[in-house]
């Protein structure tokens, strides 16, 4: 039976996905953990950007840091999200163009 539980859930992971950089700074954490200066060259955004959407994705509960001195490691805050995330990558979508083209894929839905 669905909750207000489940739903909360999934519009957080949502949320999250909805973000191509957000996405990225999963599917990143997905092969391990990793440190904000090495994701954001990794990635390819300021430290600021990344900053914000680490702390946009641990507001979410989906990634958690953990302190190393004057540092911190960030890493998935579950492992059911890395098969989660597996399960996702591994979708074949029915994507209508007419509704949703690729070059707009991301202002789509």
């Amino acid at each position: 039976m669905e909750t207000l539980v489940h739903r909360d859930a999934l519009a957080r992971f949502g949320h999250a996905l909805s973000d191509s950089t957000r996405a990225q700074i999963l599917l990143s954490l997905r092969t391990g953990p990793g440190y904000p200066s090495e994701l954001a060259e990794q990635i390819g955004v300021s430290r600021q950007m990344l900053s914000n959407h680490l702390a946009c994705l641990r507001g979410c509960g989906l990634v958690v840091a953990v302190p190393e001195g004057r540092r911190s490691r960030y890493e998935l805050a579950d492992p059911a999200i890395v098969r989660a995330l597996g399960d996702l990558i591994g979708l074949v979508l029915a994507v209508d163009p007419a509704c949703c083209p690729a070059s707009d894929a991301e202002a789509c839905c």
